[in-house]
């Protein structure tokens, strides 16, 4: 199993409930296909660098997880189409990445616990 993790966006016009059934949905979709998820992350509403269609903002999402290479096709499948995603990017993660993004969890982790 590989380490990937994949941060969408997802268009500004959603209520939190909604916004929390599109993370949920992704986050089935990777459980269901054996996905061991990993981190999750909210970034919340964010300025886009350029508009894409016609928005300016977005909630971002990330989603840290150990999966077969084959979960990857259909995770991309789902983003494209479902319209309340945007933008996504799923990278897998090297080694140092994989170091790099313990010690931001681990950061995240003891910055909550002050």
């Amino acid at each position: 199993m590989n380490q990937y993790e994949t941060v969408f966006i997802l268009t500004p016009v959603l209520s939190d409930v909604q916004m929390k059934e599109a993370v949920d949905k992704f986050k089935g979709i990777l459980t269901a296909e054996g996905a061991e998820i990993i981190n999750e992350e909210s970034w919340g509403l964010k300025k886009l660098a350029y508009p894409i269609e016609k928005k300016s903002t977005g909630f971002y999402q990330l989603i840290e997880f150990k999966a077969e290479p084959t979960v990857i096709a259909k995770l991309e499948v789902n983003y494209r189409r479902d319209e309340r995603v945007i933008r996504y990017l799923t990278t897998k993660l090297d080694k140092h990445a994989i170091e790099y993004a313990a010690k931001r969890r681990s950061l995240k982790s003891t910055k909550k616990e002050d």
